[in-house]
């Protein structure tokens, strides 16, 4: 039997791309993947947002309205470490070798391969957060980032979609305490609508269905998983 599938927004990511088809079709293959999504047509709105908002990363094009990708990236780059993946259709050395000098965590040449998009998209937050594997063993729960599985003492737990976010975050943040509002920064959208004590019930429901210390409470600071 295999282990339970979850689809959740777990990660928030920022796009930046004035191909209104190519943005329109990108960020529902996105939240088909469970990414919480905001865009930007333009440079300008671009470089506002990521740096007005709190995201896991940035997909950015390089041929943008107002002010180009190069310019966003720098901008960015004075402010925020967020993770950054560059599209474009240009694929001389020159400009690759451009972006990532530039401070870009990869680079993808359009035309791409959705999965390959996702497969750079999850590096690059592992990343950032500073893990590099894909399988996270807490005790005898074990989460798979590459496959959104979770188990617990080899069985799959069927968790939803916003409870395998925060477990998700949580984890791969292991070591850290996670603030309410972090969590809620990450986990929606510009279009979500969100109730204050919604964490605390999810959080509820992970402990039930897994076991009790899995995620731990630090009063006045928010939540971290357990050691």
């Amino acid at each position: 039997m295999q282990p339970a599938l979850a689809t959740a927004k777990s990660m928030r990511i920022l796009l930046v791309e004035d191909e209104l088809r190519l943005s329109r079709s990108l960020t529902q293959a996105m939240r088909e993947q469970g990414y919480a999504v905001d865009t930007a047509e333009d440079g300008e709105l671009g470089l506002y947002k990521a740096r007005t908002y709190e995201y896991d990363a940035v997909v950015l094009d390089v041929m943008l309205p107002q002010i180009d990708g190069w310019s966003v990236l720098s901008g960015l780059r004075q402010e925020k470490n967020t993770p950054v993946l560059m599209l474009t259709a240009r694929d001389a050395a020159q400009d690759r070798v451009r972006g990532l000098d530039t401070g870009a965590d990869d680079y993808l040449v359009k035309p791409f391969d959705l999965g390959e998009l996702f497969a750079r998209l999850r590096a690059i937050i592992r990343r950032s957060a500073g893990q590099v594997q894909s399988r996270f063993e807490v005790g005898d729960v074990v989460l798979d980032t590459r496959r959104r599985t979770v188990t617990h003492a080899g069985r799959p737990v069927a968790l939803t979609a916003r409870e395998y976010s925060i477990l998700e975050y949580l984890t791969i943040h292991r070591g850290e305490v996670v603030s309410r509002r972090t969590l809620y920064e990450h986990l929606f959208d510009e279009n979500d609508d969100t109730l204050s004590n919604l964490v605390d019930v999810h959080v509820f429901s992970i402990r039930k269905k897994l076991r009790p210390d899995i995620i731990v409470t630090r009063r006045g600071h928010g939540y971290c998983v357990a050691d």
